[in-house]
């Protein structure tokens, strides 16, 4: 079962973006199917997986819509952290959950089950109860939605000591905003998430000027001298700025194929940070 446990709550992390919900979606299906009659039930594996997909896009559709201060952006999770039961090659880049936000539950699930777990629009069919054209259309649709977003999936080889993080670091430090623009794509995107309780300076910055001075202005106002880490969280590097032993903030960076930095994710909700820790 904790075979099956694993792949579940990844089928349901890829689909709400939130690791504790997922957990409680998953311990409720696998409670119900306890207590199920299963006389009838063939494969075991297909129906938890077809009953975790299907809770997991009833719970997107009634929390669509969320209330927090800034951009709501998924929580980053970390593979080197033992509590974390995904399965790491299979958990969406985190640039991917965040463009997953832009689609409704249903193409959200219809996309990753075909391009993540590379189901057959047969399959995905029989697992969400649609017909197969059904799934053609909203595959369709939902890569339309990504492509408006102009975001190419292309990456380059990452790993935690990687320049841009220590270049990143330095430009913040010194509060260069020359310095930070040179690291930054044009139309860089800048999304700031503080939860239900943390107020942030602006949801959404974009462009290089506007967001390197936005960048050096937390820097001085908040950041200051704090002790800082790199990381890679979701497959992307990451640095994280602590006070105490807790994390206050935490940078994720999508990188383009030339080095520079196209989206930054500013996560400040302590909710999303503490399984960090």
């Amino acid at each position: 079962m904790q075979e099956n446990y694993n792949r579940l709550l990844t089928y349901a992390y890829n689909i709400t973006g939130s690791y504790e919900d997922s957990q409680d979606l998953v311990q409720d299906v696998i409670e119900k199917y306890i207590s199920l009659d299963k006389s009838e039930i063939r494969d075991e594996t297909n129906f938890l997986i077809k009953s975790t997909i299907n809770h997991a896009i009833n719970f997107k559709n009634r929390h669509s819509k969320k209330m927090v201060y800034g951009e709501w952006l998924p929580e980053p999770l970390s593979f080197e952290n033992a509590e974390n039961k995904l399965i790491k090659e299979q958990t969406a880049r985190y640039t991917l959950l965040v463009l997953l936000e832009k689609l409704n539950a249903r193409e959200r699930a219809v996309y990753i089950l075909k391009e993540a777990f590379d189901y057959s629009h047969q399959e995905i069919a029989e697992a969400l109860d649609i017909s197969v054209e059904n799934s053609r259309k909203l595959l369709s649709r939902a890569g339309k939605q990504l492509q408006n977003i102009k975001y190419t999936p292309d990456s380059i080889s990452i790993s935690p000591d990687m320049g841009i993080l220590h270049q990143y670091q330095q430009a913040l430090s010194e509060g260069n905003v020359p310095h930070i623009e040179k690291l930054l794509i044009d139309d860089i995107r800048l999304s700031a998430d503080g939860g239900k309780r943390v107020r942030v300076i602006k949801a959404v910055e974009v462009g290089k000027s506007a967001t390197a001075q936005l960048l050096a202005y937390v820097q001085q106002q908040f950041l200051g001298s704090r002790p800082y880490t790199f990381h890679i969280f979701n497959h992307q590097p990451a640095i994280c700025f602590w006070q105490g032993d807790r994390i206050y903030n935490c940078h994720i960076l999508d990188i383009d194929p030339k080095g520079l930095i196209r989206e930054i994710y500013s996560i400040v909700d302590p909710e999303k940070l503490k399984r960090l820790q």
